[in-house]
């Protein structure tokens, strides 16, 4: 991995032991058990001697995401790391063989957003549900007197207005009304699919896309922590969907 390699902030939790009590996990396992099977059958010069490391791989570990990136490519550069360490020679990374590393991350950053990105190897992958439904934590800066038609700093401005006059209490008043049990609109531009393509996509190759409905949200805390204009600083824990976008309207 070059210069956007992943940094990993916990250690992996090892499990020798692989878990065939899925019908998916039992057809990888049953895959790399038979093809280990037949490597030992196989001349020496022929023989794979990463198959067990990498069968061994299991577990939950965090890995800093930094702006770039998407968190599937992140997964591919870390799928890639795992499989060179294991042994595997990269001319053998052909999509079988990879398929033979089961990794999956709990929620997908943006590739503007840097932070925490829960990765699950071989049997924790079926712990990322958790993941997903669990409380999460976000820092977010904004700008005010701009619009974008992505609603982040990726988008092209389309509307800016003045905003000289409004105060912190202005937007901590605002801030009141994104708390507690709320309905969210995704939007547009997310990683929401449609067909099997995220919307935001679809949006900049001009396709129409509808909004689709509002889902339950449940925001345990958010404030203003800092308040220097043009920018200010959110700090926020929810439940529900992976982003919380607020629209803030002054006038």
């Amino acid at each position: 991995m070059a210069a956007a390699e992943a940094e990993v902030v916990s250690p992996l939790i090892v499990d020798t032991a692989p878990d065939t009590s899925g019908t998916a996990e039992a057809s990888v396992a049953a895959s790399v058990a038979e093809a280990a099977r037949t490597e030992s059958q196989a001349p020496a010069s022929k023989a794979r001697p990463w198959l067990p490391k990498l069968m061994s791989l299991s577990g939950v570990f965090a890995v800093h995401k930094p702006k770039g990136p998407t968190s599937a490519e992140l997964l591919n550069r870390l799928k890639e790391k795992l499989l060179a360490e294991a042994g595997m020679p990269s001319p053998e990374w052909n999509k079988r063989q990879k398929q033979t590393l089961k990794v999956g991350h709990g929620g997908t950053l943006d590739s503007a957003a840097q932070g925490v990105l829960v990765v699950g190897i071989g049997r924790g992958t079926k712990m990322l549900t958790s993941m997903l439904s669990g409380s999460k934590r976000y820092i977010t800066i904004g700008e005010l007197g701009k619009a974008t038609d992505t609603l982040d700093s990726t988008g092209k401005v389309t509307e800016e207005k003045p905003y000289d006059k409004i105060t912190r209490e202005d937007i901590e008043g605002i801030l009141q009304k994104f708390t507690g049990n709320i309905m969210q609109v995704p939007p547009l531009y997310s990683a929401l699919k449609k067909d099997g393509q995220r919307l935001s996509t679809l949006m900049k190759k001009g396709k129409v896309v509808e909004a689709r409905p509002a889902r339950p949200v449940t925001v345990h805390s958010i404030s203003l922590l800092k308040f220097q204009p043009p920018f200010f600083t959110l700090g926020k824990r929810f439940d529900g969907l992976p982003c919380l976008c607020l629209c803030f309207v002054f006038g």
